[in-house]
């Protein structure tokens, strides 16, 4: 679209919000009236989305994103070698490697001596998948869970990798896939946000740790209305959305309404969509006043939600609690939750700190999963496990019978998915003996990202939003394919 014809665009909406007294101009001030009238208005239906969306019936409504910052070891965790046992400090043959470009953490090292894993590995499940001892309350949910053992990427460094795996593009500025899901299918709950984040503490003060920031939530070229809104453990669970000292709800009403009159009146002058936004942000933030109390009380969970979660579901900011918020607020209708666990980066001391990391999360994903499950909301509520590559089989530094550090490797990765659809008890795809090169059926992530809004009712070749004179789409322009294997 050339800049006269979007002139023209823009002067049609100013003639339009200023001639018509119904239509979008209307509508946006919906969000003006009390709560209880605005539910009344549009009760029954979901909010907000994209007319003709989904495209097909849908077999899940929303998502639980787990990601486990810095990218856990899968030869330790999900990838069972035991063949590695007669490899142990032989070097990874270079037909393998094959010429693989290394990070600078590894590249100067004049041998790379192969580490077997040092946990055992049991068979679970129908299936007899193994699983390491790390994880014993995952391995219980095996038959829920599909694991992707052929996950692949092209970011061999943690931020353009989780900016990939979160965006659909190594380069900073693109919507996250939650950001797309709420602009593309809308909120459930107009109460609460439809993309939720929280960042969950890690326990071992020796982990190694990546920093994140709100870009990787954001809502990149669309409208920030679609932005992960960050749950916080401490202080207001999230931030200004109390009252300063002195001002009441009636004196914060008449703000509110006045500032909105302002705004809609640089609305239908403009037509910028953005003042719509900050409109609809604000009632937000007023209604959640009132929402994200509740939501955070968990005085009235009963015993047994912590028993199967655990009593560090009570501390605020754990892992377990995070996991048991999850599931409170898509028992809200929040469409996509985003929890990040950081601590995974494992180039060192890797058998001293993977414990604690699977010590954080372990009973916590088990109950998530049993929790929905029990609650009938699993059916159509995709949870996802996972980091943003893998680990290689070789190690980093001084390799000894007992300790051992990995460096980053892009070839291949596992990951783990359940609900919404997903096939229980499948394991997808096969790596070589090293866990080095994919061997059988690789799934790239695109393919994931495909395959996540499929089961969303979401063909991702006709999701797209315009921008700079390009369609873009979160899956980009190269081919992604939804994995129908995964499917039940």
């Amino acid at each position: 679209m050339n800049v006269f014809d979007q002139a023209v665009m823009v002067e049609t909406r100013r003639q339009f919000f200023a001639r018509s007294a119904a239509g979008i101009g209307v509508a946006a001030l919906a969000s003006l009236l009390s709560a209880d009238k605005a539910r009344g208005a549009i009760a029954g239906k979901a909010t907000g989305g994209l007319p003709g969306l989904p495209h097909f019936p849908p077999k899940a409504k929303r998502v639980i994103y787990l990601h486990m910052v810095g990218a856990p070891p899968q030869m330790d965790l999900l990838d069972y070698k035991p063949g590695m046992k007669d490899y142990f400090d032989k070097d990874l043959p270079e037909s393998v490697r094959n010429g693989q470009r290394l990070t600078t953490m590894t590249s100067g090292q004049t041998r790379f001596p192969i580490a077997p894993s040092v946990f055992k590995f049991s068979q679970y499940g129908s299936n007899g998948t193994w699983i390491s001892e790390l994880l014993p309350n995952t391995a219980k949910v095996v038959d829920d869970i599909a694991i992707i053992r052929t996950m692949h990427t092209e970011a061999i460094n943690h931020e353009p990798a989780i900016t990939f795996i979160q965006t659909g593009s190594q380069i900073p500025g693109k919507p996250c896939m939650g950001a797309w899901i709420a602009y593309g299918l809308g909120s459930m709950n107009q109460d609460l946000p439809s993309f939720v984040v929280m960042n969950a503490a890690h326990t071992n003060p020796k982990a190694n740790v990546q920093a994140i920031s709100a870009r990787l939530w954001s809502a990149g070229f669309l409208s920030a209305q679609f932005a992960g809104v960050a749950l916080r453990s401490g202080g207001d669970p999230v931030l200004y959305i109390n009252n300063p000292d002195g001002v009441n709800p009636k004196i914060r009403r008449r703000m509110l309404d006045a500032l909105n009159e302002l705004n809609r009146i640089q609305y239908e002058k403009v037509a910028d969509e953005e003042t719509r936004a900050r409109i609809e942000q604000y009632e937000m933030a007023f209604r959640m006043q009132s929402s994200v109390p509740e939501l955070t009380d968990l005085s009235k969970e009963p015993a047994s939600t912590f028993k199967l979660y655990g009593e560090e579901a009570r501390k605020g900011g754990s892992y377990a609690n995070t996991a048991l918020m999850a599931r409170r607020l898509v028992e809200r209708g929040v469409r996509f939750v985003q929890v990040y666990h950081r601590g995974w980066d494992v180039h060192s001391i890797l058998p001293e700190v993977l414990p604690s990391q699977c010590k954080d999360v372990d009973q916590a994903n088990y109950a998530l999963v049993e929790d929905l499950k029990q609650r009938g909301l699993l059916e159509d509520t995709i949870v996802i496990w996972g980091g943003e590559f893998g680990r290689t089989v070789y190690s980093q530094g001084k390799l000894t019978p007992t300790d051992y550090g990995r460096d980053h490797h892009p070839r291949c990765f596992s990951l783990w998915a359940a609900g919404g659809g997903i096939k229980g008890g499948v394991v997808h795809g096969e790596t070589d003996d090293f866990s080095y090169n994919i061997v059988r059926d690789p799934v790239h992530i695109r393919d994931f990202q495909a395959t996540v809004l499929h089961q969303l009712g979401i063909d991702h070749e006709r999701f797209s939003y315009k921008y700079q004179g390009l369609n873009n789409r979160l899956t980009g322009v190269e081919k992604a394919t939804v994995v129908k294997p995964l499917l039940a």
